[in-house]
């Protein structure tokens, strides 16, 4: 459970902070080309990157070798396995950062502690925040990078060819019958997505109806009550064991996606990283409603 939630962008880190500081940090956050008053003046060629996104994506755009450090759950491609490091959903090593000495630091608004991403700050360090909150941002984000490494050619290329299979993908989905999703977030206490949130990016792409779009938060705790009141006709969860196992869905056949078998699982990565292998987890998603659509 607990990777499902770092891979899910630690949602709940902003929604714990007090509103003020989080508000205020974010407007320092939002103009990161510029640190401290200065520009960039080379291609950083030493990169902490606070986030397993950020990991996929330096190396997406080639530039993964000047990583030399980042966060538990860094996995992909298979050669992050190896970098070391230096912090989690708990914090990162800020001695571990000065000892490192990077020439770039991309950080993870929503995942990392906001004192920390202050701290590197007020410590010198060039530091970029790297948060995309929609499937458009993922695109926007890789040229960012491209530009602070050095690496602009192959970002750019990536970038439009990300942009161009998903807007392929939206064009194929939005003229076909909308399909009631329900996404099962976790299992116990059962949660879900809702407005806001990066899943409900996927579902909309794939011209899904999130039966909880309204809730009052993006992650909101529900009961199977509220569940079996949606007439939701196709269930979407993580395919993490505890998720799965956590409900017996054919306990209750009156719902429309358990009477005609539309539960489908998926790899959380997938779903829950805002970086260019979203196109697969979109793709699956839009393949699932499909089979309901049928």
């Amino acid at each position: 459970m607990l990777r499902l939630f770092v891979s899910l962008s630690m949602a709940f880190t902003l929604i714990i902070l007090p509103s003020v500081l989080s508000t205020a940090f974010a407007a320092v956050l939002a103009n990161e080309l510029l640190v401290n008053g200065a520009e960039p003046v080379a291609p950083a060629k030493r990169i902490i990157a606070l986030s397993p996104q950020s990991v996929e994506m330096l190396y997406a755009i080639g530039a993964g070798d000047a990583i030399v450090a980042t966060t538990d759950y860094a996995d992909y491609p298979e050669q992050a396995k190896n970098i070391p490091s230096i912090g989690g959903y708990y914090g990162v090593q800020i001695e571990r950062v000065i000892e490192l000495n990077p020439d770039l630091v991309v950080v993870w608004q929503s995942g990392n502690k906001m004192e920390d991403i202050k701290q590197l700050q007020d410590l010198g360090f060039k530091v970029v925040n790297s948060d995309p909150k929609t499937l458009a941002d993922v695109a926007s984000d890789l040229e960012l990078l491209g530009q602070l490494t050095g690496h602009e050619a192959i970002a750019n290329k990536v970038a439009a060819n990300y942009r161009q299979q998903l807007a392929g993908i939206k064009s194929q989905n939005q003229a076909k019958p909308a399909v009631k999703v329900f996404y099962q977030l976790w299992s116990t206490p059962v949660m879900t997505v809702a407005k806001g949130s990066w899943i409900q990016n996927l579902i909309e792409v794939c011209h899904g109806e999130n039966v909880f779009y309204d809730a009052a938060s993006e992650y909101p705790q529900i009961s199977i009550e509220n569940v079996l009141l949606t007439g939701a006709e196709v269930i979407l969860q993580s395919q993490d064991e505890g998720n799965v196992l956590g409900i017996n869905w054919a306990d209750w056949p009156e719902l429309p996606a358990v009477k005609n078998q539309h539960i489908y699982q998926f790899d959380a990565d997938l779903l829950h990283r805002a970086t260019p292998r979203a196109i697969l987890g979109v793709n699956a998603v839009c393949e699932a409603l499909d089979k309901v659509r049928k």
